[in-house]
């Protein structure tokens, strides 16, 4: 809803992230900033804190699975309706070359995903992110597959609790 208000780009971008880093305590340890959001599009970034760090300096293995999840996440929940929960079904990362310096990532969705997400009662679709280093180069490999479920709805027949 933040993105619905004419707000400066640099106040919009602080909001998007405080909310979501209320939410989401990891990245909010992590340091997760949002660059982009939009229906088809999500961009965050992970600077190459201590506190993030691996034993050999970089960005740690974990903290760049949450940049995927989170920026995959960010666009594919842009587009599940409100009476359905999105859901990560599978996560693979295959870690490629050293990271140097902070990570940024880029997550899309085509408008045929995006159709089939508001369309389809349930399903799951692969959502593609790249992760670059501050060098350029992509040191890992993400494949990230999403689904979305009807919410529950309570059932009417069981008897009232007190």
């Amino acid at each position: 809803k933040i993105n619905s208000y004419n707000l400066p780009n640099g106040i919009r971008k602080w909001m998007l992230g405080i909310f979501f880093n209320s939410q989401i305590k990891y990245a909010g340890t992590s340091g997760l900033t949002i660059q982009h959001l939009s229906q088809d599009r999500a961009e965050a970034a992970l600077k190459n804190r201590l506190r993030i760090q691996n034993h050999i300096g970089g960005v740690h293995a974990c903290a760049m699975a949450l940049l995927a999840e989170s920026t995959t996440g960010m666009v594919f929940g842009m587009n599940v309706p409100d009476t359905h929960l999105p859901l990560l079904k599978s996560m693979q990362m295959n870690y490629v070359r050293k990271v140097q310096g902070g990570l940024s990532a880029e997550a899309y969705l085509d408008e045929a995903q995006r159709e089939q997400i508001t369309t389809t009662e349930k399903g799951s679709i692969l959502v593609p992110v790249i992760l670059k280093d501050e060098a350029g180069q992509k040191p890992v490999e993400c494949t990230l597959e999403w689904a979305w479920v009807p919410k529950r709805r309570p059932d009417k027949s069981s008897p009232a609790k007190d």
